[in-house]
């Protein structure tokens, strides 16, 4: 793994209060929402989606309001309108775990399953189609996520997969795991590469969220058509590598 990137960013008054006020709010809004959704256990999956789609969007203009810190897409054009995709995205924070749902619809993401056990916030969660694997197990959550994985695309779900396996601190580097591929090389969908710089506004295990723009990169689809899991996997880290160069030298 490469170094990290460690930021200079001072916390100032209005970083704390921000995000004293986001946390409230995502306590708040959470539990409610998560009643709403375990209510409608017995309305169509669309019915629940919706709920946790009006969550998500509100949350994204709160995040705004309160810590001043939004997102620009660039890429956009890549996502197929016509079919699912499976997308491999980096991994950096907590923001992507809920903004990626606001511009790739419909969709799920590959989680642990222990955060199903969350009161309220998980349980609703788990009404709405996760592909919830347990990480001790690599062999049956390799399983999961392939067999899981195509019911989720047939159904015309994109299908979200950290290949990092975890939140990586903005500069560093961690070699991608190849389960997203080989979704990818079993299904036939293609695969939808997308780079951000999330971590240095929303840093992971942190409380405090800063004020800025952060920056999403989408890129063209993969094929998996006559490919091996390795090579997809392959094309779609060095598409992501490179974008994070490209938004690491927009900043300058």
């Amino acid at each position: 793994m490469t170094q990290p990137h460690i930021s200079s960013r001072k916390a100032d008054f209005r970083v704390y209060l921000g995000s004293t006020l986001l946390f409230i709010y995502i306590v708040i809004s959470t539990l409610i929402v998560g009643v709403a959704i375990l209510g409608g256990y017995f309305l169509p999956f669309q019915w629940r989606y919706k709920f946790a789609d009006i969550w998500i969007d509100c949350l994204l203009y709160m995040l705004k309001l309160c810590c001043g810190l939004s997102y620009e897409v660039e890429g956009l054009e890549h996502i197929p309108q016509d079919r699912a995709a499976i997308v491999l995205s980096k991994h950096q924070s907590a923001w992507e775990t809920v903004a990626l749902r606001q511009f790739i619809r419909p969709q799920t993401a590959v989680l642990k399953k222990s955060l199903l056990q969350i009161p309220f916030g998980g349980w609703a969660l788990a009404t709405l189609k996760p592909i919830a694997i347990d990480r001790q197990n690599q062999k049956e959550a390799l399983k999961m996520l392939i067999d899981q994985g195509i019911e989720r695309l047939q159904e015309g779900l994109f299908v979200v997969v950290f290949p990092e396996g975890t939140r990586v601190a903005p500069g560093a580097h961690k070699k991608f795991n190849a389960g997203g591929a080989m979704l990818a090389q079993k299904s036939g969908f293609p695969v939808i590469p997308l780079a951000h710089n999330a971590g240095e506004f929303w840093p992971r295990n942190s409380f405090l969220k800063y004020p800025g723009v952060i920056k999403v990169k989408i890129g063209p689809p993969i094929s998996s058509a006559d490919k091996k899991s390795k090579d997809i996997n392959a094309e779609a880290e060095a598409w992501i590598t490179q974008a994070m160069a490209k938004i690491e030298a927009e900043k300058h």
